[in-house]
């Protein structure tokens, strides 16, 4: 596998990574909100991933590389809360409030921030690479 094999697969991986941890933000942002422009409480996302060829990619045939093949909607439940002062509250006081777990979306955000940057190592480590073949060459 070449070196730009390379940079197209971790790229591949961080354009991926990058779009779960928008993801993650969204759900974090909208944890705590008790509705939507709908109406009703936002409902958690996430993100899954499939791999891909690496020619589709222009990286070398046979090399893997991974994009989102689709974001879910999550359709449990939301979470009640009793707050019957609330002004969104129902006829027994529960506040209906979206079903984002925020431990799990902070697990998530960190594996995803891990792995993005795991995939800029990877494209920093072959530029680093190239960088010292063209100085070998130049000698």
């Amino acid at each position: 596998m070449s070196l730009f094999s390379a940079f197209r697969i971790a790229g591949s991986g961080a354009t991926a990574q990058g779009q779960r941890l928008n993801t993650v933000a969204s759900n974090l942002a909208n944890a705590d909100s008790a509705s939507g422009p709908d109406g009703q409480p936002y409902k958690a996302r996430h993100v899954v991933f499939e791999a891909t060829p690496g020619g589709a990619l222009g990286a070398a045939p046979g090399s893997q590389g991974v994009r989102v093949s689709q974001v879910n909607v999550d359709n449990s439940a939301p979470r009640r809360l009793h707050d019957p002062k609330h002004p969104l509250a129902d006829a027994d006081g529960y506040v209906s409030l979206p079903n984002v777990n925020v431990a799990e979306e902070m697990v998530n955000m960190i594996s995803a921030a891990r792995s993005y940057e795991n995939n800029i190592e990877v494209m920093n480590t072959a530029r680093s690479l190239l960088q010292k073949t063209l100085q070998l060459g130049n000698s």
